[in-house]
């Protein structure tokens, strides 16, 4: 049984950050379904949005953030996060993140090169090259890995929050995690005074994704189970040009390449985004995304192409080293040819309910990153804003922790096994993962109807029986731990899907095409 101050579930920007800033005062330990460097922060190719240029304002950056949301942001939260943007990014400068320099532009922060993304008025975004997350995270990481007080937990995936109730308190409070060594094929105790959700989203859920593998959506599944309330879990953000190749997996071609004049064209070099936005390419993700959807629909598409090709060659060498590179190993020359992409599920705007300081419903648990919805995003999320909520709420808990110190931790029990035995038919959950994740891209994908969304529920509730009865009778596995949470966190997809009557932002329903006057969140109770 280990124990410690304070237990991270997660390795991304968001646990870092908590971590950092807690260590010097408090005994951490962060787990990692993989290695430290395999969050989906490490993914992240754009940049980080903030209030960086004397041209730029809060106020433009709310208000652009406001747009993109589709009036559903949270204005306090909205104002909170990019109020502190530049506080955070002088702390990863400090922290040693080798960001793109630029001296010639008359638009830059301290030298350090701004771009500007779809969605935004200005160019705001700092960025490491076309691999900004990787850079954030090998960065962190470095100084995470070599913290005394920090004790990184690889290739531990947590099975369940211990909460009072689990232990026949009164009170609702968590007090850290089972959680399932893989390695060791076994299940262990670890206790905290607080206990840190920042596992990421769910993109997993679905057949296309930008997502690692680890974006399973167990955070959100686990702080469900404990209950905590989520909300706005029906606006996923499907980015509009993942690379469209049998052997890339996953790969994203990043928004940036749109912001530096990137041109949308179907198979036979027509371009299609002025026929749907008077912004053309630089309009929002969801709007970008349908018209690709649409216009794949139409012509009955595998993909449609971005070309950047028309730009001088160093000029886009120069800008996506990382596209360039893996695009061709891949065959495609991006300087002479367009890319091949298709629309692929990339980003979760709702999850569980958090205030300004990170706390869920439930004492003792915190919620960061991709895996909270604090309102920031509201309906669609803004290019660039999603490593900043990570940063400004990651410091916000840790204050929040450090203020609160050490509390007694009580007796908990150890994982029970006994009436368990290993499972006789593991093609069940690899059948069952398939299946989830086709008819969550065919029935709750980028454009919905109710009929599609009913028999999405349907199908979830017969996996969910399924899974529940292997659950109970076979001892756990990672891929099982997986497809437990997946479902859950489908279910609660689909059921915010169901509940919201219009088309607003990322959720888009043939059933009802317009916009309702009020814009109010969705919020599921346990």
């Amino acid at each position: 049984m280990r124990q410690f101050d304070v237990l991270i579930v997660g390795s991304g920007l968001g646990g870092m950050t908590i971590a950092l800033h807690l260590a010097d005062k408090l005994k951490v330990g962060l787990i990692t379904k993989r290695n430290l460097r395999d969050g989906g922060s490490g993914w992240a190719q754009g940049g980080i949005a903030g209030v960086l240029d004397d041209h730029d304002s809060v106020e433009l950056h709310i208000n652009d953030t406001f747009v993109a949301g589709a009036g559903l942001c949270d204005p306090e939260a909205t104002r909170f996060i990019i109020e502190h943007s530049r506080e955070a990014i002088d702390w990863l400068i400090a922290m040693g993140v080798p960001f793109t320099k630029d001296q010639s532009g008359d638009i830059n922060y301290h030298g350090y090169h701004l771009t500007r993304e779809g969605g935004h008025s200005h160019r705001r975004i700092i960025h490491a090259a076309d691999a900004t997350g990787a850079a954030v995270i090998e960065t962190l990481a470095t100084k995470v890995a070599a913290h005394p007080n920090i004790s990184v937990l690889e290739n531990h995936i947590a099975l369940d929050l211990i909460t009072s109730k689990k232990l026949g308190q009164d009170t609702q409070r968590v007090w850290g995690a089972y959680v399932y060594n893989i390695e060791t094929d076994s299940v262990e105790t670890v206790l905290a005074s607080h206990t840190v959700l920042a596992t990421g989203g769910a993109g997993k859920v679905y057949l296309y994704t930008s997502n690692p593998d680890v974006a399973t959506g167990d955070g959100i599944a686990m702080g469900w189970r404990a209950g905590c309330r989520v909300s706005n879990m029906e606006f996923i953000q499907f980015h509009p040009t993942c690379l469209y190749h049998p052997d890339a997996k996953s790969f994203l071609i990043t928004e940036a390449v749109r912001g530096e004049g990137g041109i949308l064209r179907l198979p036979d070099g027509t371009r299609f985004m002025p026929d749907h936005d008077e912004r053309a390419e630089l309009a929002p993700r969801d709007v970008v995304a349908r018209a690709i959807d649409f216009e794949m629909k139409k012509g009955g598409y595998d993909c449609v192409y971005l070309d950047i090709s028309y730009k001088p060659a160093r000029f886009v060498k120069e800008h996506f080293p990382t596209i360039y590179q893996r695009c061709l190993e891949l065959g495609i020359d991006i300087t002479k040819e367009p890319i091949p992409v298709v629309p692929a599920a990339h980003y979760t705007c709702g999850g569980l309910v958090v205030d300004l300081k990170g706390h869920t419903d439930v004492a003792g648990l915190y919620g960061v990153g991709e895996v909270a919805c604090t309102g920031l995003h509201g309906a669609n999320r803004l290019a660039s804003n999603s490593l900043l909520e990570c940063m400004v709420l990651g410091k916000a808990a840790a204050e929040d922790i450090l203020a609160q110190g050490k509390i007694k931790l009580p007796q908990v029990p150890e994982w029970d096994e006994s009436r368990v035995t290993d499972p006789d038919e593991e093609v069940v959950i690899s059948h069952n993962w398939d299946e989830l994740r086709r008819f969550m891209w065919d029935y709750v994908g980028i454009v919905r109807t109710n009929k599609r969304l009913e028999r999405a529920l349907h199908r979830i509730q017969l996996l969910q029986s399924e899974i529940h009865e292997y659950y109970s009778n076979f001892r756990v596995a990672n891929d099982l731990i997986e497809l437990r949470n997946l479902v859950t966190t489908a279910e609660l997809i689909v059921r915010c899907a169901m509940a919201r009557q219009e088309s607003r932002g990322l959720h888009y329903s043939r059933d009802y095409p317009d916009m309702l006057p009020d814009a109010k969140p969705t919020i599921l109770q346990p």
